[in-house]
């Protein structure tokens, strides 16, 4: 199966840049969201990365000015998923909203469409079963910042077929990723992983061994890691990341993974990272 048209529901942090990959692989991307302001500063966000390349020299001035134009935007779902091959669902980390975004994907996409979430944490085989195509239906996780990072986690469920996952596979591979293929399962291949390091990074902290500056430098001297524990989270949200250590340490029953006392105060203060100026850092907004 060959993907041409897709379409990206959510216009925030992933959302855009999800776009933005698809769109600079020549691909016509329709970016949704529920409210115009919200794909406007979507739309603002790819504008001003394309902008910075072309300043930069990464790109001319005319590629910038056809990636731009292969974007289109709505807030009407059923409008905007009519005619796709592939819609790749970042909204909102929270699983009821997305079992119920995938069953209107059902009804409004055509019958051949691939129908994919970039969730991070929650159930894979849970929004299938909404659907009337479970065959159809799989992950396709990105990682923060989109443009950049080059891993994809393509993610199965048991009824999964074999040619929506190489149909995923390949065209991560034609965007210049490179895909991981997994089953579904709590934090798939990298969140799995990477729980514990961060549980044990906030565990130090809060015992007073060391500070957050301190075990951030550590990780990325040592490892050498763009971003440290504490900085990582930051960029990501406090909010998501505590919705998805609640969610693996609920799955998996297993204290490794149970949400450290410092990300809960955090998130219960409403310092939720860059997005509001203030998480375990500050920012200048």
């Amino acid at each position: 199966m060959q993907i041409q048209k897709i379409c990206v529901l959510g216009a925030g942090v992933m959302g855009h840049g999800i776009a933005q990959v698809c769109a600079t692989g020549g691909h016509q991307v329709t970016l949704w969201d529920i409210e115009d302001k919200f794909v406007k500063g979507g739309v603002d966000k790819i504008r001003k990365f394309l902008d910075g390349s072309v300043e930069k020299k990464k790109m001319s001035r005319e590629d910038a000015d056809k990636i731009i134009g292969r974007v289109s935007t709505s807030i009407d779902l059923e409008q905007a998923v009519k005619d796709v091959d592939l819609v790749i669902e970042a909204i909102i980390e929270n699983i009821d909203i997305k079992k119920d975004t995938f069953g209107k994907l059902d009804r409004f996409s055509p019958p051949h469409a691939i129908l994919a979430t970039n969730t991070s944490y929650q159930s894979v085989t849970d929004m299938a079963r909404v659907t009337k195509r479970p065959d159809k239906v799989l992950g396709m996780h990105w990682f923060n910042p989109p443009p950049l990072m080059k891993g994809v986690e393509v993610v199965r469920t048991d009824k999964t077929s074999q040619e929506s996952v190489d149909t995923i596979v390949d065209l991560a591979k034609k965007l210049g990723k490179v895909p991981g293929v997994c089953k579904d399962s709590a934090g798939f291949i990298v969140n799995r992983i990477l729980q514990p390091w961060y549980n044990e990074s906030y565990n130090i902290f809060d015992e007073g061994l060391a500070n957050m500056q301190d075990i951030d430098a550590a990780m990325k001297t040592a490892y050498n890691f763009r971003m440290g524990p504490f900085e990582l989270r930051d960029l990501v949200g406090l909010d998501i990341a505590l919705v998805g250590t609640e969610t693996i340490y609920r799955e998996l029953k297993n204290d490794r993974f149970r949400p450290a006392q410092c990300l809960i105060r955090k998130v219960r203060a409403g310092d939720l990272g860059r997005k509001t100026g203030q998480g375990f850092y500050e920012y200048k907004q």
